[in-house]
């Protein structure tokens, strides 16, 4: 519920210059705030008191600083009667972007499927290629993931929305296959550099189908919107993860690790080859959302 009314009201008030600025800081919020949170709890309980408590007395902090912060901030919509009625939930795609849904959700869920791999997975890969169980050492690798997207996100704003969803792909399926052969032959710095190679085209990627699917999007349309994606993300990485889950009973790491490139390389695919921009409007301009 945060999530999609919070990343709407940063579209309803970010300006209107540069075009890509809204979808870029929506699209990156979460990965900044990963990639913070990551490394903040691993040094946190690796030389912080009350290693199982005080992240989660910092986190409880830091929600009360954002609800006041909240409270204080303006409004951007005007208020209307129906307080309840506002509470049923909405996931909803405005029909003249319903067309762009199939990529992004391709893209969508194949870069947050990799997030969780690197959640549920690192501490088993940090273990056996760093031979540690430093809490601060998995925040870094986990961070060097997220942190990238934030930087490669502005870079997709050069492009339109659909060029800059194939080449994110393109370089995010690059990252993979050095995920991959770093994992297969036990090479750290590969594995440092792919990832990071990995993470920045995901950020590339991802505010480029958030652009999208803003395109032309009015204060009413944005909130289902990014329900919408959240939905997608969201389901998509759990689904994945408690599959891949299962599999670790029966698989090796590489062979997950080559499951998740896969994914990868069908979801790259099916962006080269589907990925479209929004509809021009009658006079051929592109609107803020694209």
């Amino acid at each position: 519920m945060a999530s999609s009314s919070l990343t709407s009201y940063i579209v309803d008030a970010a300006p209107s210059r540069p075009t890509w600025l809204a979808s870029v800081a929506s699209s990156q919020g979460p990965m900044l705030g990963l990639s913070l949170g990551a490394i903040a709890s691993g040094a946190l309980v690796q030389f912080g008191p009350w290693p199982r408590h005080l992240i989660y007395l910092v986190s409880a902090g830091l929600l009360v600083l954002s609800a006041v912060l909240i409270v204080i901030s303006p409004e951007t919509a005007k208020p209307t009667p129906g307080a309840w009625r506002s509470l049923v939930p909405r996931v909803r795609v405005p029909a003249r972007v319903r067309h762009l849904l199939p990529v992004a959700a391709a893209v969508f869920v194949a870069t947050w499927t990799t997030g969780a791999f690197y959640q549920a997975f690192m501490p088993a890969l940090v273990a056996d290629q760093l031979h540690t169980h430093s809490s601060l050492i998995l925040g870094l690798v986990f961070a060097a993931y997220m942190a990238p997207s934030v930087l490669g996100a502005p870079l997709g704003g050069r492009f339109t929305s659909a060029a800059a969803q194939r080449t994110g792909m393109l370089v995010f399926l690059t990252g993979w296959i050095g995920i991959v052969a770093a994992i297969d032959v036990g090479t750290l710095a590969l594995f440092i550099a792919a990832t990071i190679v990995a993470g920045a085209g995901q950020g590339i990627a991802i505010s480029a189908a958030t652009r999208g699917l803003l395109y032309g999007s009015t204060l009413a349309d944005r909130a289902p919107i990014f329900s919408a994606i959240y939905l997608l993300c969201y389901v998509g990485a759990a689904l994945l993860s408690f599959i891949s889950g299962q599999l670790s009973n029966s698989f090796s790491l590489p062979q997950i690790a080559l499951g998740y490139g896969s994914l990868a390389l069908v979801a790259t695919v099916i962006t080269v080859l589907a990925a479209h921009n929004p509809h021009m409007d009658p006079t051929g301009s592109i609107g803020r959302g694209e």
